[in-house]
């Protein structure tokens, strides 16, 4: 450590940024893709980009995946009724080979083809808080491990930066390139401080019976189901091991919306499924407002008789609805989508910036010393930014190329999918390293094709152009991610160019500034 308190704080600051960094960015960049989840579903599944329908949805008519869920004995089937946002129903329940998920038309009821793919929401959305490591939950303690380090690097960002407020105004772009890569560091720091600091607390709030477990096992001795029975008012009741056929799934969701004045269904979820015991639960639509809707009517399965009936909570409860509502951002309100989207992006610019300038700060010292720190810092830092979005691109990519049902190698479309993602990723270091030198021109160069390749094979796959997307109302989704991929080919080219022929040979931070270098 420093022998001042200051000292010590930018010491903390560097090796908690350079160790953990490639982490956080990812969580970031998975993280703000993940505030439109749903939409890059419909990118990537085109058999759901489907118009809101305005006709009365049967659920009665939903009945057949419910007997496919009893038959596989699953504990439970759920299903997500539609909105703006994903305009066709989504049902899903766990069998003896894992978690299975259907689309189906609200219209008639029927089925969708297979997704085949799991897209954003089971593919980039989990990722982000759980890196898919499901393991003991080794992915959600990586993931806490690195929201703590993001807490601390916060606060010790505000330590070292005495004049913080008056540096966010300061931009040197006639300076030195350390000085105005800082500048851009302390830049997005300071202008998404409130955002990063409330993103990442409710993100280590959300998972408090994990990272605190002695918070519920001691007074509850370890009964989980009590606790959860007892904190968040839930209902159950063991199967009875009869067969029992469910009552009117309509009259009890007409009886659900009486009892909520008008309130409309967010989802249905039937708890022992082909069981006499069986549960139909009724989950109120919480969009209007940021607290994670609870309310939830309970009915017999096989009558349709009201079992219960949760409506409000306590103080504590709510305040942690909100907490989670804050951070998942399931609410209705697109300009503060879009404001998470950028501002998760600005942290992103923030641990690359702070990257480069470790890397540029060190590098002439590296090199008089023979050190190799700098090239290793350097290939992770390339892998971490330029190369998750190379691979994410691929994710894109590969989704438009195979067809439907491909199998590759013996694994399925959606597992095909995943492993170019890693795989691709993991080549990206490797080049990063192999090819230090045109490492961030290669890459940027690689996300500059991938992106303008997926817009094509969008287009060529689907008939959805950019022209037809923008003009049809249920497309619009879709042409926002035409447009945002064209967006970042077109940010990924300008750096390539300005990377290529004015490329200095020690500093890519000379070559993406020529000005600050002469």
């Amino acid at each position: 450590m420093e022998p001042t308190f200051r000292g010590s704080m930018n010491w903390l600051h560097s090796w908690a940024g350079m160790v953990l960094g490639g982490l956080l960015f990812a969580i970031f960049w998975m993280g703000s893709l993940s505030v439109f989840d749903r939409e890059i579903d419909r990118w990537m599944i085109p058999s759901t980009r489907l118009a809101l329908s305005s006709q009365p949805i049967s659920f009665d008519a939903l009945r057949p995946t419910i007997d496919e869920a009893a038959a596989g004995r699953s504990a439970f089937w759920a299903a997500l009724l539609p909105t703006e946002r994903q305009p066709m129903i989504r049902v899903s329940w766990r069998d003896a080979n894992g978690p299975v998920v259907r689309y189906l038309d609200p219209a008639s009821g029927r089925p969708l083809p297979d997704p085949g793919s799991w897209a954003g929401t089971r593919f980039i959305f989990p990722f982000h808080f759980n890196l898919h490591l499901r393991a003991w939950n080794v992915g959600l303690w990586i993931v806490g491990l690195a929201g703590m380090a993001m807490m601390v690097l916060c606060v010790a960002g505000v330590i070292i930066h005495r004049k913080i407020f008056a540096e966010f105004f300061t931009f040197r772009a006639d300076k030195n390139p350390r000085r105005l890569i800082l500048d851009l560091h302390n830049a997005t720091g300071v202008l998404g401080f409130p955002f990063h600091v409330a993103i990442t607390l409710s993100g280590l709030i959300i998972f408090y019976t994990t990272y605190f477990p002695s918070g519920w096992q001691v007074p509850y001795r370890g009964n989980n189901q009590v606790f959860s029975q007892e904190t968040f008012d839930l209902h159950t009741r063991p199967k009875v091991n009869k067969p029992g056929e469910l009552a009117s799934l309509d009259a009890m969701i007409a009886e659900a919306a009486r009892l909520w004045n008008g309130g409309s269904p967010r989802s249905l979820v039937v708890r022992n499924p082909g069981d006499a015991g069986a549960v139909v639960q009724v989950v109120r639509a919480g969009e209007d407002g940021v607290v994670a809707a609870l309310d939830t009517v309970s009915f017999d399965g096989t009558t349709g008789l009201l079992l219960h009936q949760r409506a409000g909570s306590a103080p504590v409860l709510t305040a942690q609805r909100f907490i989670v509502g804050f951070h998942w951002i399931q609410f209705r309100h697109w300009t503060l989508r879009w404001l998470y989207f950028g501002l998760g992006l600005v942290g992103c610019v923030l641990i690359a910036s702070g990257y480069l300038f470790w890397v540029e700060s060190r590098r002439k010292k590296h090199q008089q010393l023979g050190l190799r720190g700098v090239r290793i810092v350097e290939g992770i830092a390339v892998g971490s930014v330029t190369g998750i979005v190379v691979a994410t691109l691929a994710f894109f990519v590969v989704n438009r190329l195979l067809p439907s049902g491909a199998r590759v190698l013996g694994a399925e479309r959606f597992e095909a999918e995943i492993w170019i993602f890693y795989l691709v990723w993991l080549a990206t270091f490797a080049h990063a390293w192999l090819r230090p030198a045109h490492a961030w021109l290669d890459q940027c160069r690689a996300v500059a094709c991938l992106a303008v390749a997926a817009v094509l094979l969008n287009w060529l796959t689907t008939g959805d152009h950019l022209g037809r997307s923008l003009l049809l109302p249920h497309l619009r989704p879709i042409a926002g991610m035409d447009l945002l991929l064209l967006l970042g080919a077109a940010l990924a080219a300008l750096a390539a160019r300005r990377l290529g022929p004015r490329r200095a040979a020690g500093s890519n931070i000379k070559a993406i500034f020529p000005r600050s270098a002469s």
